[in-house]
């Protein structure tokens, strides 16, 4: 069956993705962790399906507590009707106004995921926070994104305007699988592949705070003994750095 292919495809693209940007990894690795220790915040944002890594990796058992997702309702997947989000993505100003709003400033980390990276909000997003001396990554589909014109005002895409540059190597259109008598490709991956990404490289970020002697800012389950009273701890110590309580 297709859906064995569609889970070696994953597995495949993970694998391949991780292991031939090692390089970019440990620069976005090393610059997490000079955030955490300077006390400045990382943000990560993404229109429709590509915020589902912002609302993956926020507030989670094991992760960083201090990873805040950018989130505007009308990109989110419960709008409705849910195909203005697409129209709202190609909608100049509106990435000033979120930097604005969720108080991202000079020093910080900020991380768009947009597979196309051809939508005006992400490009404009990445301009505006580089001009705030905000430290800016993508992930992207370098082949896709290279195969479309650019709808930002700039002409640019979200690769060329940011300074590390993830290739989640999907295919074209994010679908994997040819199915015989279909026209549509179907199975896409930048969801399965973006957030194993991003949950490896905050291990490779706690897991060298720890070798350093550092506690980490991370989350314990709630339903483990003992998680409230450290969870509590770690919402007071950076509290200048959460912003979605």
């Amino acid at each position: 069956m297709q859906g064995d292919r569609y889970i070696q495809i994953v597995t495949d693209t993970t694998k391949k993705a991780w292991e031939t940007q090692q390089d970019k990894f440990k620069i976005l690795k090393d610059r997490m962790v000079q955030t955490i220790r300077e006390k400045h915040s990382i943000y990560l944002f993404g229109c429709s399906h590509a915020g589902i890594l912002a609302e993956e990796m926020f507030y989670r058992t094991g992760g960083l507590a201090l990873i805040n997702p950018i989130f505007f309702p009308g990109f989110m997947l419960n709008t409705r009707p849910v195909t203005m989000t697409s129209q709202l993505e190609r909608v100049p100003g509106i990435g000033k106004i979120l930097l604005d709003q969720n108080h991202v400033k000079e020093g910080d980390f900020l991380l768009i995921h947009s597979v196309s990276g051809r939508n005006t909000v992400p490009v404009e997003m990445a301009e505006e926070a580089r001009k705030r001396g905000v430290f800016v990554a993508c992930i992207t589909n370098l082949a896709y994104s290279q195969s479309v014109t650019s709808r930002a005002p700039s002409g640019k895409h979200l690769f060329e305007v940011s300074e590390v540059v993830i290739d989640n190597c999907g295919d074209l259109g994010d679908a994997a699988i040819s199915v015989p008598n279909l026209a549509e490709r179907i199975g896409p991956t930048s969801t399965a592949v973006g957030t194993a990404l991003l949950n490896a490289l905050v291990v490779n970020v706690i897991e060298t705070l720890v070798q350093a002697g550092e506690v980490p800012p991370i989350f314990m389950s709630a339903n483990l003994d003992g998680g409230d009273e450290h969870n509590k701890k770690m919402m007071e110590e950076y509290a200048d750095n959460i912003f979605y309580m």
